[in-house]
């Protein structure tokens, strides 16, 4: 998540990158654009000028920075990786917040949102310093798997097992996302995107006084370079955010295919007709977590069901690609259909 890679490996382990098509400059209202790197991924965010290209770069370092102190399982010397190994028991407060919607999703997907799963995606190589093991012990590393075994009181945090560990990748992404959006607004920006990684939060409109397009991909293995946008949807004052299996995955020695995302009850990777879910919510943290949420769920696991009482319940919008014999079906909120 957070390691500075190759652009080659980089856009492989992007998860259906959402392509901004609209917010182009006018001759009225010239919006600012600024790229760059966070969090080992590519990082735009596009505003009106009420601010600059340098303080805009500022502010993506420095998140950049603290995220990475704080959250990144690849630094030996952060927050975290101290926490999984058992040399701190303090919590900053994006550990906690992140911990916090983390309690919240993993109650509300009956265990299938978990972020105790770290043993299971280095044993099958997908936690980046880790060697993936071809037929990982799966029952031995689900002993020391389960969210319940994380216990938070205050700022320090106990674990009834010293062999479980917390991987946030799920959540930071989208989590920094919001720091980028909250201190573009806190400097007077009225309209602004800001995209990491495909993560995306929007307010306001584009320079063209428009919402703000959203291109979502169609879910096919080797479309790396969106090469294919399956639906655009118009979103402004809300988080976008996708997930799917069909870049970041290898197929091991028995012609398997092992997909990224894994479900926390049986350790094994996930397999279902679900190709990828777009969620939109108030924040890129929400809408992160969400979509990691119903890929861990799948077809099977009841990720539409839950989907539309996301939607009475909480407002959230979702466009659910599946594959079907024809080719794909779609599941979709009523402002997406």
């Amino acid at each position: 998540m957070f390691k500075t890679i190759t652009t080659h490996l980089l856009t492989a382990i992007m998860i259906v990158v959402a392509t901004i098509l609209c917010g182009c400059e006018t001759t009225t209202n010239r919006y600012i654009t600024v790229e760059g790197l966070a969090l080992g991924t590519f990082a735009q965010v596009k505003c009106s000028p009420q601010i600059s290209k340098n303080e805009i770069n500022e502010i993506i370092r420095s998140v950049d920075t603290e995220a990475k102190l704080s959250m990144s399982i690849f630094d030996d010397s952060s927050l975290l990786s101290k926490i999984n190994n058992n040399k701190c028991d303090s919590l900053d407060r994006h550990i906690a917040t992140n911990l916090e919607l983390a309690a919240r999703y993993h109650k509300l997907s009956d265990g299938y949102y978990d972020v105790t799963v770290k043993p299971l995606t280095s044993a099958w190589g997908f936690a980046q310093k880790d060697e993936k093991s071809e037929r990982p012990n799966i029952d031995s590393l689900l002993e020391f798997v389960g969210f319940d075994k994380l216990h938070v009181e205050g700022s320090k945090l106990s674990k009834s097992d010293a062999r479980v560990q917390i991987d946030l990748n799920s959540v930071a992404k989208g989590y920094v996302v919001d720091l980028v959006a909250d201190e573009l607004a806190k400097r007077g920006v009225e309209n602004y995107m800001v995209n990491i990684g495909g993560e995306i939060r929007c307010k306001g409109v584009n320079g063209e006084s428009h919402d703000w397009s959203i291109g979502i991909e169609t879910p096919y293995e080797g479309n790396f370079e969106q090469d294919a946008i399956e639906k655009i949807i118009p979103v402004s004052n809300c988080a976008v955010a996708t997930s799917g299996n069909y870049r970041r995955f290898y197929t091991n020695d028995k012609g398997e295919k092992i997909c990224h995302t894994i479900n926390p009850k049986t350790g094994f990777s996930v397999h279902s007709n679900l190709l990828s879910a777009t969620v939109v919510a108030p924040t890129c943290a929400e809408a992160d977590a969400a979509a990691t949420m119903f890929m861990a769920m799948g077809s099977e696991g009841g990720a539409l069901e839950l989907a539309k009482h996301c939607e009475e319940e909480f407002g959230w919008s979702y466009y659910f690609i599946y594959a079907a014999d024809d080719g794909y079906r779609i599941e979709a909120s009523a402002r997406f259909r």
